[in-house]
């Protein structure tokens, strides 16, 4: 008899409003529902930790991790980030190079195994009804761009990324997918990405 490798495996999410799910129940935070899908699955895996806040960038989530005293560490971390810098007007440049330091840390909680963390990709916020009177193809140009960096990271890192962007744009045509706030995304556009993400996550646990 095998002992089950991920028997009580503790999580981490790091992020902002898409992680800590601005505007939907804790219940339906992608991160949350991941988890519950890992466990119909045999997965003995807790709900996460959470570090994540609605606004933050890449440098603002850094100084919360610092700030959060965190010193555990963890079978599993993810992380999704960088819409606000793209929301700010930051550069690419900047994305990258605190991108690369958040991989590193994301990997330090993870025991120093790259292979125990993953990255969602970051969700276009210009199919929502909140960015009605903006430039929609301007938004999911610049999106796609930060993606492009975020992805050539974690591969040069060795770190799964999974890309719930063009999933993100199914909402367009689907109201039911998009919170109260007009802004952010329902449960149901999240259960999407954590039904993304399960598999990949199920090959590294």
């Amino acid at each position: 008899m095998t002992t089950n490798p991920t028997a009580n495996a503790n999580y981490l999410a790091l992020g902002d409003s898409y992680t800590i799910g601005e505007s939907v129940p804790e219940a339906d935070r992608w991160s949350v529902q991941l988890a519950g899908l890992l466990r119909k699955e045999g997965l003995n895996i807790t709900d996460p930790d959470i570090i994540a806040r609605t606004g933050w960038t890449t440098s603002e989530l850094s100084d919360a991790i610092k700030q959060s005293g965190n010193q555990k560490t963890y079978q599993l971390v993810s992380l999704l980030i960088g819409v606000n810098n793209q929301f700010r007007g930051q550069s690419l440049e900047t994305y990258r190079t605190e991108f690369r330091a958040l991989l590193q840390t994301a990997i330090r909680f993870a025991n120093e195994k790259p292979k125990r963390v993953f990255v969602l990709s970051i969700p276009d916020w210009g199919v929502s009804p909140y960015a009605a009177n903006r430039n929609r193809q301007q938004i999911a140009k610049e999106i796609d761009a930060f993606n492009d960096v975020a992805q050539e990271e974690c591969k040069k890192a060795g770190i799964a990324y999974v890309d719930i962007t063009p999933t993100s744009r199914t909402a367009a045509s689907d109201p039911s997918q998009i919170a109260e706030d007009n802004l952010h995304f329902s449960g149901k556009q999240y259960r999407q990405w954590a039904e993304k993400a399960a598999p990949v996550v199920k090959s590294l646990l």
